[in-house]
């Protein structure tokens, strides 16, 4: 089955004390590109996340959020740095000894000044904080698979419907090619013919140079390789593994071969062919690039 590179996927849980929130999205893009946003304490999980989820996609340019609350707070401990108390106090009192002022300080004033009390907190288990996240993680990836898988259906039915539209066009270039051949056949011999009317010419010279004409304009060749590519492209739709580079590659041949066949023509019916070909051609070019 194939997947768009366009999804959304969310989900979240209460792991080990812990609220964890996942959010996984992408869009398009031709290589596999991974940003992600965590929470400051916990940088440790931005690259366990980006090679974690790579094992489920291939291309699409990807962003993941975490977010986490603690639910049960760790240990903490408040510490007091008395050596910077001591110096606060001192300093206090030489202003109260110099400029006569009232010596006011309490604890609760030295409590406020910035890194007297510090709280430090018991180092938390990363390796248990990423199975955690790996877990809520997992279930964002479903859900965003899931809109992937349901995105890239959609454009199967899409394509497939513009390659039976195009392979209608083909069969009736096929059925038109031979009679413009014939055609174009009499129109030459019959100038050439009229030109040289007043010359001895060799008839089988000028059959030949008929043929050789008639041969060039001719797109039998071309129009079978464009049914090869079409049912190639039948087959790389039903694929389970990711193709998006592929059906690329094979759009161009497809249009490599339109194209010459819109040179060879020289047929009005037979042009308008190629143009409706090559419009469809273009809106599947536009759809498998957000194939992954």
């Amino acid at each position: 089955m194939i997947r768009s590179m366009t999804g959304y996927g969310r989900f979240e849980a209460t792991k080990n004390g812990m609220d964890i929130t996942v959010e996984v999205k992408s869009v398009n893009h031709r290589y596999y590109e991974f940003s992600s946003r965590t929470p400051r304490a916990y940088g440790f999980l931005d690259e366990k996340l980006k090679s974690h989820i790579q094992q489920s996609l291939s291309r699409g340019k990807v962003e993941a959020s975490v977010w986490i609350e603690t639910v049960d707070s760790p240990a903490s401990q408040v510490r007091i740095d008395h050596t910077l108390a001591m110096g606060y106090m001192k300093a206090y009192l030489e202003l109260e000894e110099r400029y006569g002022l009232k010596y006011d300080l309490t604890a609760s004033t030295l409590a406020g000044i910035p890194n007297i009390l510090t709280v430090h907190r018991e180092e938390e288990d990363e390796e248990a904080v990423w199975q955690a996240v790996r877990e809520v993680t997992d279930e964002a990836l479903q859900r965003f698979i899931a809109m992937r898988e349901k995105e890239g259906a959609r454009l199967r039915e899409d394509i497939l419907s513009r390659r039976d539209m195009i392979l209608k066009a083909v069969e009736r270039v096929e059925e038109r090619s031979p009679q413009t051949v014939r055609e174009h056949m009499e129109k030459v011999e019959a100038r050439m013919r009229d030109l040289l009317s007043t010359v001895t010419v060799d008839e089988q010279r000028l059959l030949t140079e008929a043929a050789l004409f008639a041969d060039k304009i001719a797109v039998a060749e071309e129009t079978v390789r464009l049914r090869s590519h079409l049912e190639q492209l039948e087959h790389l739709m039903d694929s389970n593994e990711p193709v998006g580079r592929k059906l690329d590659f094979l759009v161009q041949e497809i249009n490599r071969e339109t194209n010459t066949i819109g040179s060879k023509s020289q047929d009005i019916e037979l042009a308008r062919l190629v143009v409706d070909i090559k419009a469809e051609v273009e809106k599947i070019r536009e759809q498998i690039q957000n194939i992954e």
